[in-house]
């Protein structure tokens, strides 16, 4: 406040006694008039006079105005004037508007800053800015509008304070974004650039504001607009999108994963007629171009550019920016522009760069793209900052290309040249341009081949071969030696330059190369005298370059030629030069003002064609080698050989390190796949044992019911004397032995089998472990991390052992069943005299009836007895017949339960044959692991004892 009273007192900013009377009244109205007309209608005549008295106003009603829109929220025409009041005396697009009819410039000046000024005394009170974003929540659109302007006009005077108020402010953001929505174009339009001076600078809003769906909403402006056709909305929504996205890896991010980027492909749909664009479609263009080059710029991270450039070819975004590169009447900075987006799209991104080197000219015959831009490139009656551009792609496509870079050196080899001559290689416009009176030409030409070079020692040594024809009748000479030759003819210092970071480029890490340029007699003397030399500024730089080509030819000397060995180098430095001369002479490249600007960025920029000097990568170079050329010119020949064994050493040793780190890695690999095999078969085993465990119980249950049926079989012929009965007992018994024999011996096939499998694996086993005795000790390193594997291995050798005691018990329980056997068989042999005893009966009772017919009258004494003993037995014979009805029964039962336990059994059997197969696995397996297992004798042993006993049995069975 004290200084708005000091301008007000100043002589110049003093306003009428009239209009500030005026003022003064209008302000007592609005603060003491109970009557909202009153209020309203001077409010009125204070917004009618805030454009000419803006100073009186601000000073003496900001504070009624900001009371009025607290406490009549229920007027909107009140609110409305109020809100346009505070605009006119807070916006200074009023005063820019009308400076030019002033009358008194100095007064302007004055009131200039008075916006700021304004500004901080509104948001000094932070509830003033809640206010106003309540009231942008108004529908009605006389409050809503002035609302959004007022606070656009804040964000432009102090936009950082009032950034963090909004910030701060609950759902203040989400209030905003509202405004996109809004069917009212005008409110719609205010908003997006209320939401421009609101992300400027501001990641955190410019987060919320991306993550509150405003991709969405802006993309479909864009659309509803009509693209690149449309007006300025669009480039405003252009605008709030760059300021969303640029330097804002979160929002590239989720502008990249929200499948945006395919809606960014209709923008650059071009017709075949491009004549007569208007100036806001090129503006449009231009800004589009710019939002694609936001996402792949180098300087983003590495893998959301490469994501990004892989989105970009996928959708058709590269295919429809080379067909605008390709097409005619485009306006030149457009073109210019849509090359050095194409330049970032391909930039580092080899499925890019393969289709761009496929893109073909709409020319008769068809040419490549590249052959078509490197045309324009070297003709110099081309715009400047259009030969820049096309460098910039070439430098863009060779960029980690080895491929492009090996097929653009493959068109100067003298294999590869067209004969005939009808086409232009790119190798044949590099060479023209190096070579040709333009200056600016010879240095994009060499910049360019230098790219070709960049980090590829073998292209470097193939570029030796290339010879040119200078003259006819003349032998031709090298590519290499025609460089030099350029260089001591003393051409302009651009060309010099160019030519310079094209032999250091070609000589650093090449020793080959070293030898042929120092095969030159000429070359050395030539640098020496350039170095030594006392020039001007402008030869400074090629001072600084001669004495940089100089060292790497020290440096990276193999000393295969006697006279330009490095200690004789080093002696000629010494003498001609002098050691500290030549350092500073260095130093003048990385001193030197373009260089710095070169550092910067990989795009080459520049004001004008005389400050195109440094090349972004070869400023790479130059701080890599500044230092160790510095080192070389200062060590002594025995330091030297020293370097050089050290250097041999330290090779032999990297190569050593190589091998066993690829070792390593084979072996984590191994260890890996180890580790997984003895997880799975962990759980193999786990699984095994529970079907154990199962199976042992499932056992259990069958022998505890077969000893209740044994028992009752054991008991009913104890119950039974009569003859009938024995004799169908005797049948039914004799019908389940047979049967049993059956199983049994099934099960003796079985068993056998499995044994027999058995000792074909351990025989297999004995040999792996007798194979694996001879292979001795492997490595030291490797004892170490295979000890957790032997240690697993016991256990696996411990659970085997498991398994074959489970089978030896199942071995015992089929000997038990074959011991039942023989006690039916013994039952049986039991039944057979009784048999013999009936036939006995039958006889005696035949002799008695032929006693009884001799003696009748003997026996008719005894009919009566005989008749008693008669009806006896027909009474043993009922009870008889029922006893046999319920031993049917019963057996009949039996029969069933046996033909259960019988599938029980085969089912236990197949499951013991699939144990016996992971046994084999395992064992398998611990051979790999390189653990030694041994054969036990328990299963043959048992094996053995099971076909004694089936031998018995077979003999008892003869012997029945």
């Amino acid at each position: 406040m004290n200084f708005l009273r000091g301008v007000m007192g100043g002589p110049s900013a003093g306003p009428q006694p009239s209009g500030a009377d005026t003022i003064q009244k209008l302000c007592d109205r609005v603060a003491s008039s109970t009557l909202l007309d009153d209020r309203r209608d001077a409010v009125r005549a204070l917004k009618s006079l805030s454009k000419k008295y803006r100073l009186e106003v601000g000073i003496q009603a900001m504070e009624h105005l900001i009371h009025v829109l607290e406490t009549d929220r229920s007027d909107s025409e009140i609110i409305g004037y109020a809100l346009d009041t505070l605009y006119n005396v807070i916006s200074n697009d009023l005063e820019e508007e009308e400076q030019d009819d002033s009358e008194e410039e100095n007064s302007a000046k004055q009131v200039d800053d008075l916006g700021s000024q304004f500004t901080e005394i509104f948001i000094k009170q932070q509830e003033n800015v809640t206010l106003l974003l309540t009231l942008v929540e108004e529908f009605d659109f006389h409050v809503r509008w002035p609302a959004v302007k007022l606070l656009t006009s804040l964000l432009k005077q102090q936009g950082p304070q009032v950034q963090q108020i909004i910030l701060v402010s609950p759902m203040g953001v989400s209030r905003l974004m509202d405004l996109l929505a809004d069917s009212r174009e005008v409110i719609r339009n205010d908003g997006v650039l209320l939401l421009q001076q609101l992300t400027k600078s501001n990641a955190a809003i410019q987060k919320i504001v991306a993550f509150e769906n405003a991709f969405e909403r802006l993309l479909d402006i864009i659309t509803e607009e009509g693209n690149s056709d449309g007006g300025i909305v669009v480039e405003d929504c252009l605008l709030l999108l760059q300021n969303l996205l640029k330097n804002n890896n979160s929002n590239q991010n989720f502008f990249k994963e929200g499948s945006y980027i395919q809606r960014m492909k209709p923008w650059f749909e071009v017709g075949d007629d491009n004549c007569g664009w208007s100036a806001q479609k090129v503006t449009n263009l231009h800004l589009m171009l710019q939002l694609v080059r936001v996402l792949v710029s180098p300087t983003n991270p590495p893998g959301a550019t490469s994501s990004c450039q892989k989105a970009m070819f996928h959708c058709g975004l590269l295919q429809q920016l080379c067909t605008i590169l390709m097409a005619t009447g485009v306006p030149a900075d457009i073109l210019t522009e849509t090359i050095n987006t194409v330049s970032e799209v391909i930039r580092g991104c080899q499925t890019n760069q393969d289709y761009f080197a496929s893109v073909n000219a709409p020319s008769n015959p068809p040419r490549p793209a590249i052959v078509v831009l490197l045309m324009s490139m070297v003709n110099e009656r081309q715009p400047f900052v259009l030969r820049c551009a096309v460098l910039y792609c070439f430098q863009c496509f060779l960029y980690k290309n080895q491929k492009g870079q090996g097929e653009i050196v493959s068109t100067l080899l003298p294999s590869t040249i067209d004969a005939t001559g009808n086409s232009v290689s790119a190798g044949q416009l590099l060479c023209g341009g190096l070579f040709s009176t333009d200056s600016l030409s010879n240095w994009c030409a060499a910049v360019a081949l230098a790219h070709a070079l960049q980090e590829n020692a073998t292209l470097k040594e193939q570029l030796l071969r290339v010879q040119l024809a200078t003259s006819i009748g003349n032998p031709p000479v090298s590519l290499l030696q025609q460089c030099t030759n350029i260089l001591s003819q003393g051409s302009k210092v651009q060309t010099r330059v160019g030519l310079l970071m094209l032999l250091c480029t070609w000589l650093s890490n090449c020793s080959i190369a070293v030898t042929h340029f120092l095969h030159n007699p000429a070359n050395v003397p030539f640098l020496t005298g350039q170095i030594a030399e006392n020039l001007g500024e402008e030869e400074q730089l090629v001072q600084g370059l001669c004495a940089l080509l100089l060292g790497i030819s020290i440096y990276y000397n193999d000393n295969s030629l006697e006279n330009y060995r490095k200690e004789k180098l080093k002696q000629l430095i010494e003498k001609r030069i002098g050691r500290e001369n030549f350092i500073e002479k260095l130093g003048f490249i990385s001193k030197h003002e373009l260089y710095s600007r070169a550092a910067q960025k990989p795009q080459p920029s520049f004001s004008s064609p005389d400050h195109m000097m440094f090349d972004h990568e070869f400023t790479k170079l130059v701080k890599e080698l500044e230092g160790v050329i510095s080192k070389a010119i200062y060590k002594s020949s025995e330091e030297d050989k020293k370097e050089e064994e050290v250097k041999k050493t330290l090779e032999q040793h990297d190569n050593i390190v190589t091998h066993y780190k690829k070792v390593i890695r084979e072996q984590d690999q191994e260890l890996e796949e180890l580790k997984q095999r003895i997880n799975t078969l962990t759980s193999q085993n786990e699984q095994l044992q529970a079907t154990v465990t199962q199976q042992v119980s499932q056992i259990q249950q069958h022998k505890d019911q077969y000893n209740l049926l044994k028992v009752q079989l054991g008991k009913d012929p104890q119950h039974h004397n009569s003859h009938g009965d024995t004799l169908q007992m005797n049948g039914i018994q004799t019908e389940e032995v047979s049967k049993l024999k059956e199983e049994l011996e099934e099960w003796k096939n079985k068993h056998e089998l499995l044994q027999g499998q058995l000792k074909e694996k351990d025989s297999v086993i004995e040999k792996l472990n007798s194979s694996q005795l001879e292979m001795g000790a492997t490595e030291q390193s490797l004892q170490t991390s295979r000890f957790g594997g032997l240690e697993h291995s016991n256990e696996l050798q411990k659970e085997l052992e498991m398994l074959r005691s489970q089978i030896q018990l199942q071995s015992a329980e089929i000997s038990k069943l074959q011991m039942e056997n023989q006690k039916l068989q013994v039952m049986n042999t039991a039944a057979d005299p009784m048999l013999g005893d009936s036939g006995a009966t039958a006889a005696t009772s035949s002799e008695s009836e032929a006693r009884l017919e001799q003696e009748i009258k003997e026996l008719k004494s005894q009919v009566k007895a005989l008749s008693e003993e008669k009806e006896s037995l027909k009474q043993q014979l009922d009870s008889s017949t029922s006893t046999v009805a319920i031993l049917q029964d019963k057996n009949s039962r039996l029969e069933r339960e046996v033909a259960e336990s019988k599938k029980e059994q085969d089912d236990l059997l197949v499951l013991l044959a699939d144990q016996d197969q992971k046994i084999a696995a395992q064992k398998m397996k611990l051979k790999d692991f390189g653990v030694a297992v041994e054969d036990e004798d328990d299963t043959e042993s048992g094996d053995q004892g099971d076909e004694d006993e089936d031998g018995d049995e077979e003999e008892q069975d003869e012997n029945a």
